[in-house]
């Protein structure tokens, strides 16, 4: 008996799906709940374990392509008794079906059968459905991460041209940028060139939220410029603590408390408008989003509870998160339930800027460099350090004089970081 694998809805109201590479081919055998395909959502990429054991008789969707929700992807004959024999001939390693990159450790390949008078290498991938039997070395495909995939995809770069040296034999991006150095010519003659790229995936959301966000909430955005030099000096010397020793503490573990702080006494920044029902809904909880630039594209996955979090605690959750982000690995719900964001374009060396909000949110902080310059301090000019902090918000939700009071209340606790210890 056969039976069809639809592409499941993966949660958040996403209704389509990249289907970015095949982990199994026609003929191979594969067992209950063994990744067999790793897709790319708006919201993060997902390796879809199968429903069913047996042999694959069919591969309906081609690598690259956007599938819809309910769509036939891949038939499987039932092979149960088959698949148990397989399992007793040789040792395997249990496939651990979740969220996350691919190609990391060993392949997820089913068994495939060779033909007799060839012995098929049993790690090697394939085209979707060849129309002849190709060679092992036409099999053959290079293992990479979708993130990795996905920027050599914008490069226009063959995976299989590349020389891998990720610690399994994958491909890295820093693989793809030695490999783009040694092709780029050394003297080229100017010419106009235009590269297209498909708008889908996290671009794809990102640019229908952003749209969504800018012509449905009116957006004001105020600035405040502040000497937190104090701030500075209060993080060297945590740093130097035993507490810690071990962790990474940044300005933005404090702008973000102190973010969180200031919320106490201004609840209505963290709070959304619900159209439908005509109300405004006032969260009593904080999932604190920060912006994160990724190698698909701008993310925002946010620390669930935030407001009860410590210092410690808080940096330790934005340090898991950015490095989560940057590997790719964020889940659906990493990104679901925010409430209220900061985006930190001081790592650019930008100043400031003008955030758009994020969908459902009512404010949105920008924080940007802080700089050594000089400023008026005790009655006299000195070299502080200095940054600009600038704050969006939604004027449906948040009256101007409510935006200042907040933008200001967060400027006095790093101004002067010991308000932590009197508001906290």
């Amino acid at each position: 008996m056969t039976k069809s694998f639809l592409l499941p809805d993966l949660g958040e109201g996403l209704t389509e799906a990249e289907l970015v590479t095949w982990l199994v081919e026609v003929g191979d055998t594969i067992e209950l709940n063994q990744v067999i395909a790793e897709v790319e959502t708006a919201k993060a990429s997902v390796e879809l374990p199968s429903p069913y054991a047996g042999t694959v008789t069919a591969l309906h969707a081609q690598e690259g392509t956007t599938v819809q929700v309910g769509t036939a992807i891949i038939d499987i004959a039932d092979g149960s008794a088959a698949v148990e024999e397989a399992a007793k001939k040789e040792e395997r390693v249990p496939v651990l079906v979740g969220y996350g990159v691919a190609g990391e450790g060993q392949s997820k390949r089913g068994h495939r059968k060779a033909p007799a008078d060839t012995a098929a290498p049993a790690d090697t991938a394939a085209a979707p459905i060849p129309a002849a039997a190709p060679t092992p070395a036409e099999t053959a495909k290079p293992l990479a991460s979708p993130p990795v995939r996905f920027v050599a995809r914008q490069e226009g770069i063959d995976l299989a041209e590349v020389p891998a040296t990720g610690a399994h034999g994958e491909v890295t991006r820093t693989d793809i940028e030695a490999y783009r150095t040694r092709q780029e010519p050394v003297a080229a003659t100017p010419t106009k060139q235009e590269t297209r790229t498909p708008i889908k995936g996290v671009r794809k959301h990102t640019a229908a939220a952003m749209v969504s966000s800018a012509f449905t909430a009116p957006h004001v955005t105020e600035f405040l410029t502040v000497d937190v030099t104090p701030t500075v000096e209060v993080l060297d010397k945590l740093r130097g603590t035993a507490h810690f020793r071990d962790i990474r503490l940044t300005p933005l573990a404090l702008v973000a408390k102190a973010l969180l702080v200031a919320l106490r006494s201004n609840p209505s920044l963290n709070s959304a408008w619900d159209e439908a029902n005509q109300e405004i809904v006032t969260k009593g909880y904080v999932n604190l989003g920060i912006a994160a630039a990724t190698p698909r594209g701008l993310m925002v996955p946010n620390i669930k509870d935030a407001h009860t979090l410590g210092l410690k605690d808080l940096a330790q959750a934005l340090n898991g998160l950015t490095a989560t982000a940057k590997e790719g690995k964020t889940g659906p719900s990493d990104l679901a339930d925010g409430t209220i964001t900061i985006t930190n374009v001081g790592v650019f060396g930008v100043d400031s800027g003008t955030p758009i909000l994020n969908p459902g949110e009512a404010a949105i902080l920008c924080f940007g460099a802080i700089r050594r310059q000089p400023w008026e301090f005790d009655g006299e000019i000195a070299l502080r350090s200095v940054t600009t902090l600038s704050l969006s918000f939604d004027h449906r939700l948040v009256d101007g004089a409510q935006g200042s009071r907040f933008l200001a209340d967060i400027g006095s606790i790093l101004a002067d970081p010991l308000n932590l210890v009197a508001l906290a």
